[in-house]
């Protein structure tokens, strides 16, 4: 950790740093729209993260540090807060102690202020113009909430947090910057009680598929901006556009945001119980589980395996199995090496052939000529959801799941 330094002036700091933050990201080509660039410039971030954690370099579990200006002093803070970095603000749904922050080992973030770039990655991708009405889901810090505040006018700004003391140090920051939006505590899954449809709508945490909600909380014509995520891996970025109160369709726009799942669709913390050494049938297979880590072919197994989880287990005789497990049908594939240690076998069972099903729709993706995630789209209805390759009616496309209360 930064050693403590004698206390600098915090206005005579802020005042070089903001500017040097927003040139830094002007340069690196992550910040083009000059009005999202003033916002950056005029929202004072430090007053959304006066304390946060972050990872710290020790090797083994990731360990998170505390950050705060008492801590390491003024000028290592707020560098560190102009900086293009996620801090993280809660871990494992629970209010920190701050009294005598410690190191933390073996968490689960559930709370951050998100990379400065990808929220306004995110925000450039509204198109909103001066006075749109949007709807935000995942409060947060309430640093997001300000961009948009400073942007679009804090009256046509709604935002909804799950968490009610989150909301409350989200509303107390942006008190403090001088915007009042209007804050709902609650299941953002279940929309935002809007009496007028909103003309935009983001969302700042990750869903396993559109809660039909937001689509009908978003007017005819108006844009979703959102993370699709799986429980193996992020999907992307995706941009949809309500045709009318009943149907979105867009196309991804980018690849692997890194947000936190909503806390409503996380995966049950159990795996269950675990296949026997001899259940299923053993074949060859091609793919070996570190597709399943690539950024491309990670995309397309989660299309393929919605409801799956993975990890690695070590056996009796010493070699890595990789256990990939349906939370939905108990279906299952264990993934190994063969006998001469070159190739790769997996063992399958259950009512669905979940690694035949990634071999399936690999084989379809690689004869597409293995495309990006942002050649894939997505449609929304009522009762399905798809994620599509190149056209909507004659491509491959994948079935998201439904997710009761959404």
């Amino acid at each position: 950790m930064t050693e403590a330094r004698p206390d600098l002036d915090l206005d005579e700091m802020v005042a070089e740093l903001r500017p040097e933050f927003v040139g830094r990201l002007t340069a690196e080509g992550k910040l083009n729209a000059p009005e999202w660039r003033a916002a950056v410039e005029g929202v004072p971030r430090h007053e959304c993260t006066p304390r946060f954690y972050v990872p710290s370099d020790a090797p083994g579990i990731t360990t998170y540090v505390p950050f705060t200006r008492e801590l390491v002093g003024t000028e290592p803070w707020l560098r560190r807060v102009y900086s293009d970095e996620t801090l993280i603000t809660q871990f494992d749904g629970r209010d920190l102690d701050w009294s005598d922050p410690q190191p933390i080992r073996g968490a689960t973030p559930t709370s951050s202020s998100t990379m400065p770039s990808l929220v306004v990655q995110m925000l450039d991708a509204l198109n909103a113009d001066d006075g749109t009405t949007v709807t935000e889901y995942g409060t947060g810090t309430g640093y997001s909430t300000a961009l948009m505040c400073h942007r679009l006018g804090a009256a046509n700004v709604t935002s909804v947090e799950t968490d009610p003391g989150v909301t409350a140090r989200a509303r107390d920051a942006l008190d403090r910057c001088g915007y009042a939006p209007r804050l709902v505590v609650g299941n953002g899954l279940t929309g935002a009680d809007r009496r007028v449809p909103a003309e935009r709508t983001i969302a700042t945490m990750g869903v396993r598929g559109i809660p039909w909600a937001w689509v009908r909380e978003t007017e005819p014509g108006g844009l979703i901006v959102a993370t699709l995520r799986g429980w193996l891996r992020s999907l992307g970025l995706v941009r949809l556009t309500v045709e009318d109160g009943r149907h979105a369709t867009g196309r991804f726009i980018a690849a692997d945001p890194a947000f936190m799942m909503a806390r409503q669709q996380e995966a049950p913390r159990n795996f269950g119980m675990l296949p026997g050494d001899d259940a299923g049938k053993v074949r060859e297979t091609p793919h070996g589980p570190g597709l399943l880590r690539m950024p491309d072919s990670g995309f397309v197994a989660q299309l393929a395996m919605p409801n799956a989880r993975t990890f690695d287990m070590t056996a009796d005789d010493g070699t890595v199995q990789t256990y990939v497990l349906d939370a939905a049908n108990d279906s299952f594939a264990v993934l190994s090496r063969d006998g001469a240690g070159t190739g790769w076998k997996v063992r399958e069972g259950g009512p669905v052939s979940l690694w035949a099903e990634v071999e399936h729709f690999l084989a379809l993706w690689h004869a597409a000529g293995s495309p990006a995630a942002t050649a894939f789209g997505m449609s929304v209805e009522p009762d399905c959801q798809r994620v599509w390759l190149d056209d909507p009616e004659d491509g491959p496309s994948w079935r998201l799941p439904v997710m009761p209360g959404a």
